[in-house]
């Protein structure tokens, strides 16, 4: 195998078949990136047999062939040469890598031992705007679950339906969803919960291109756009009914500006550190909510807000940790409209724009 590809090419390739290198010691080819060199085209591939990248980008071959190797010494390397061309050449499962002065020499591992890129042909396929995904994925993904036990509260439900996309997320405690239109709606309806991780890794990926399409088969997902493929198994179990849970009236709603409430939740919630509760007493008469935190080692907080009131008077505490993941979902927007059914159901937060957006939050008992 013997071909050269730009430093610059190489460099960002590596960063996007990055996510797929495993860490898995009983199977040590897996920390690597398998390369192969043919038609004018070196192809990357990573593994870590739950996600698996493959990346194309130009070169110049003069010997076809393939090898594996380190994926953590590789990236290394190319990180530290200069932008100009760098040459492979393998031979005696050592392969020599040389770019202006340097030259390197690394074992190789064998390319048979490399498992088959998985070739899904999916069952469903949707084609949607990069740019609007990663927006939406921004909203919701601070709301997936860390918990290993399900699964699927690790995920975002995505469904696309009458040209109206939506994205779900849900940690049990609180809920986000949004929805946007889109131009392109698929035949039948698209639905499929995919990994909030995957989600975010796929879209700060750097040969992201203007849209993605999002295909699913059995029990994987694909992800294709330009010369890149990414597969992904999706989350066991059933997605949570969430339409339920939310409310279609309200007995208070406060009109918030963001930047105001964002300002007034950091400066009391500097007493909340130990306690995270910030208490919400909302004046329907005097137009007024006033946030408060009280601390038996720091002392008491408190800000009084002038805004919009519907409604009733009345009090509830939210978890600011939580407020906040919701004030920065909406920075974008001028206000966020707060509704309200008592001190023991949830708050829900709503903001409509070109993409609209809702935060459900269970309350914390007063």
């Amino acid at each position: 195998m013997k071909f050269t590809v730009s430093q610059s090419s190489l460099e960002r390739a590596i960063a996007v078949v990055s996510k797929g290198m495993g860490g898995n010691s009983t199977l040590p080819i897996l920390s690597g990136v398998y390369l192969r060199a043919a038609d004018g085209t070196l192809e990357l591939q990573t593994n870590n047999l739950s996600i698996s990248i493959r990346h194309l980008v130009p070169a110049n071959v003069e010997e076809e062939g393939e090898t594996v190797v380190s994926g953590k010494v590789l990236t290394s390397i190319v990180k530290t040469l200069p932008d100009a061309a760098v040459s492979f050449e393998e031979a005696d499962h050592v392969v020599t890598i040389s770019c202006a002065k340097s030259t390197f020499r690394l074992n190789t591992l064998r390319a048979a031992d490399w498992p088959a890129f998985p070739e899904i042909q999916p069952e469903r396929t949707i084609e949607l705007p990069s740019e609007l995904l990663t927006r939406m994925v921004d909203k919701v993904y601070r709301v997936t679950s860390k918990e290993t036990t399900r699964q699927y509260l690790q995920g975002i439900q995505l469904t696309v339906e009458d040209n109206t996309i939506r994205m779900v997320a849900t940690d049990t405690i609180r809920l986000a969803v949004c929805d946007s239109s889109v131009e392109a709606a698929p035949d039948e309806p698209f639905c499929s919960v995919i990994g909030g991780q995957v989600f975010h890794d796929v879209l700060a990926m750097p040969s992201i291109t203007d849209t993605i399409s999002i295909g699913t088969a059995d029990n994987q997902a694909v992800f294709s756009f330009g010369t890149t493929t990414f597969v992904t198994r999706l989350l066991e179990g059933n997605f949570p009914s969430w339409r339920q849970l939310v409310s279609s009236t309200c007995s208070t709603a406060v009109m918030l500006d963001v930047a105001e409430f964002s300002a007034a939740l950091k400066r009391v919630s500097v007493i909340a550190q130990q306690n995270a509760s910030i208490r919400f007493d909302v004046d329907a008469d005097g137009g007024l909510v006033r946030l408060s935190a009280r601390s038996p080692e720091q002392g008491e907080s408190s800000e009084v807000l002038s805004c919009e009131v519907e409604g009733q008077s009345l009090a509830i505490g939210l978890n600011y940790h939580y407020v906040f993941d919701c004030v920065n979902a909406v920075a974008d927007a001028g206000e966020v409209r707060l509704e309200l059914q008592g001190s023991t159901q949830p708050g829900i937060f709503k903001s409509n724009g070109k993409v609209n957006y809702l935060y459900l939050l269970m309350p914390i008992r007063l």
